[in-house]
């Protein structure tokens, strides 16, 4: 109702001049669930709190750092000695960010399901009667990726009903959001019988909401734990390891390669691994031991190998994240190399993928490979409902939901507003606008606007009167979202000779 003048003189009246606008929403933000050393900021706790972080630096400062993975050592007459992993002592989080960081990762939220020291428990991870875990990330919609790099680390059983919660939650609960996945045992070579690992992966994960999510195969050799990560501390029984190093001596001097002199000096030195406490201590006494010893510097390098085995899922999040930055979160998150990686633990070949890819099941699985003079790239861009023709590529999937959630939170603004033609223009115009932008920068396909999206709206096109005095507004918004050109079939022919 227009306000009533009464008193002379001059009015203003602005007037808007042009429709509100969409604001994209972020496309590439993983909340990662794990274990943490600490979990912090000054004296309140984060722990089952998704806490948002821009780097490394600011993980490890709420955080902590990396655990210390203890290993068990055996005498073996073959190879000298056998290294154990004490599972109990093994959490991935602090490895998997460092590789999302070296892979273009940025922005990410961490929900701490508790500190190192008590193993890794499957109710930590998705606990929704005490509201601890997969449950905590409810509330927040910023996040748009979902990885558990330990889920590999529980029992095959419980890391399968892990993998089908988080496709419930990314497709039903939310919908806003695509989980990454691991392959379990994804390190092993496929034997294609009853124990075949991708096979019990696809029966593990379910027939649900396949289409938000993504698997990867095989684990990574990677370079992410560095020399310094490791030293005889990893070790558990220190006595195992002097044995070792002494036996190691006294050959040495038996075949004349060592003198009496020199050997009992370095027995001295390796008798100080029970002894060193401080850090200073125990860091020069590795440098030593690494000179003097060439079997303690191996058993450090196999150390390091062990620890540098990671499940992809992380390292895949970042290459999201990169590809959505540099190009749009249309191009395919694949042909792309993977940084901070010596190699694919399983070597696939074009033969061993074609069944990775186009299973008759259609739970597709996207191969990592090795290729001469490339490195090691992502071959492979299909979700987990690969024989649907809606939802089979990644990028579909994730761009229709980038479109969907940027057009219904725009839309907000026009709930109660009355429900009349002129609502109906200015949601129109707003939703047209927003998709002409997402057409110019390579979003949707077709060489007019007209071809690549439409906006329907208004009485007798989407609503009757009786939507109307139900409260209901309804459009309906159609895109042409880009596809990956997956297969390229190149034609040859001979023709005669014309001149």
């Amino acid at each position: 109702m227009a306000k009533v003048l009464a008193t002379p003189g001059v009015y203003i009246e602005e007037k808007s001049a042009f429709s509100s606008s969409v604001v994209p929403v972020s496309t590439a933000v993983p909340a990662f669930i794990g274990y943490t050393q600490r979990a912090s900021r000054g004296n309140k706790p984060l722990t089952n709190v998704p806490t948002r972080i821009t780097s490394l630096a600011e993980y490890e400062e709420l955080f902590g750092g990396a655990p210390r993975t203890k290993f068990t050592i055996e005498a073996d007459d073959i190879s000298g000695y056998q290294l154990k992993v004490d599972q109990a002592s093994r959490y991935l989080l602090h490895s998997a960010l460092r590789h999302f960081y070296s892979n273009g990762g940025g922005d990410c939220y961490i929900v701490s399901v508790g500190n190192y020291g008590n193993g890794i428990k499957a109710i930590d991870f998705n606990d929704p009667a005490n509201g601890k875990g997969l449950v905590t990330l409810l509330k927040y919609m910023e996040p748009t990726l979902l990885v558990i790099p330990e889920a590999i680390l529980l029992e095959e059983a419980d890391c399968a009903a892990l993998q089908q919660a988080m496709l419930l939650h990314c497709g039903y609960t939310m919908k806003n959001r695509f989980a990454i996945l691991d392959v379990y045992n994804g390190d092993k070579e496929r034997t294609f019988d009853d124990e075949d690992i991708i096979n019990k992966f696809r029966e593990g994960v379910g027939a649900n909401f396949l289409q938000w999510g993504a698997a990867y195969y095989p684990y990574l050799q990677t370079t992410v734990v560095q020399a310094t990560d490791v030293d005889f501390t990893n070790i558990s029984n220190k006595d195992g390891l002097i044995e070792i190093l002494t036996k190691e001596v006294v050959e040495g001097v038996a075949a004349g390669i060592v003198r009496e002199s020199r050997a009992e000096l370095i027995k001295a030195e390796i008798a100080k691994i029970g002894t060193s406490s401080t850090l200073n201590e125990i860091l020069l006494l590795s440098d030593t031991l690494k000179v003097i010893s060439p079997t303690f510097k191996s058993i450090l390098s196999d150390m390091r190998d062990i620890l540098n085995i990671l499940p992809p899922s992380a390292a895949m999040a970042g290459v999201y994240a990169m590809v959505d930055n540099s190009i749009n979160i249309a191009k395919s998150p694949a042909n792309v190399s993977v940084g901070n990686v010596i190699s694919p633990v399983v070597n696939i070949t074009n033969e061993a993928q074609e069944e990775l890819n186009l299973p008759l099941n259609g739970k597709a699985i996207n191969a990592i490979r090795s290729f001469t003079g490339k490195g090691t790239i992502v071959w492979g861009a299909r979700t987990l409902d690969g024989n649907s023709q809606d939802w089979r590529y990644i990028s579909v999937r994730r761009t229709m939901t980038f479109l969907e959630q940027s057009i219904k939170i725009a839309s907000e603004r026009y709930v109660f507003e009355p429900n009349t033609a002129t609502t109906w223009i200015s949601i129109k115009a707003t939703i047209e606008n927003f998709l002409n932008n997402q057409w110019q920068g390579g979003l949707l396909a077709g060489s007019t606007p007209a071809d690549a999206f439409s906006v329907e709206i208004g009485l007798g096109s989407t609503m009757t009167a009786n939507d109307i005095l139900d409260g209901m507004l309804k459009l309906t918004v159609k895109v042409a979202i880009v596809r990956p050109a997956e297969f390229i079939v190149i034609t040859f022919q001979q023709q005669q000779q014309k001149s």
